[in-house]
């Protein structure tokens, strides 16, 4: 028995710190700074940029050309988007900071997936420049 609790109480450790470690990751990449000629191909300006253009922002990068043997797609962070985006829709009424963080966490996703879009691009141009010179 004792045992069991241990190995619950381990698992549900590791899993907090494998969330708290996945967010500071999102929040990094998040902090970087947005091309302007993405914003630009997303028809939206820095200072207007939102949770909402999250799905925009995600079929951009979608249309953008993998790499070989890299990953495709925003991973768990367009899960985390909708996800944010109900917990908004239920819990806004009733707590309206549930809602100011919501919309904030939904900005987070946006941001990552915009320099994201900008990371596949300047990797695609960089491989291509060096196929380009052999």
């Amino acid at each position: 028995m004792l045992s069991a609790m241990l190995f619950s109480i381990a698992t549900v450790a590791l899993c907090q710190f494998a969330l708290y470690y996945w967010r500071a990751v999102l929040t990094g990449v998040a902090s970087q700074p947005i091309s302007s000629r993405i914003l630009e191909a997303a028809n939206v300006e820095e200072p207007l940029l939102s949770g909402d253009h999250f799905p925009k922002l995600a079929d951009l990068y979608a249309l953008t050309p993998k790499l070989k043997g890299k990953g495709g797609g925003l991973g768990f962070v367009g899960a985390y988007y909708h996800l944010l985006k109900r917990l908004g829709q239920a819990f806004g009424r009733f707590a309206p900071f549930a809602s100011s963080w919501s919309e904030r966490e939904q900005l987070l996703c946006a941001r990552y997936a915009a320099v994201q879009i900008g990371r596949r691009l300047e990797a695609n141009l960089a491989q291509a420049a060096s196929l380009r010179s052999c």
